[in-house]
């Protein structure tokens, strides 16, 4: 089980195409703080049929992609 399962699951739920949260959602959403691992683990998203798309440092974001 991965420490990003429970964003990973809001991710697949979410109903959308595509969408952009900030690292604070995602820690609230994870129950931990996004750190330089996320770079490991988002590649598990592709077997809830998504992508991590782009990640700013600077807007402190990252944009999903739903894999069509």
């Amino acid at each position: 089980m991965s420490k990003y399962n429970a964003l990973w699951e809001y991710v697949q739920k979410s109903g959308k195409e595509s969408f952009r949260l900030t690292f604070e959602e995602i820690q609230n959403i994870a129950g931990i703080p996004i750190d330089h691992s996320f770079l490991k683990y988002k590649k598990e998203l592709a077997e809830y049929g998504w992508q991590v798309g782009k990640i700013s440092m600077k807007e402190q974001t990252v944009h999903f992609h739903k894999i069509d």
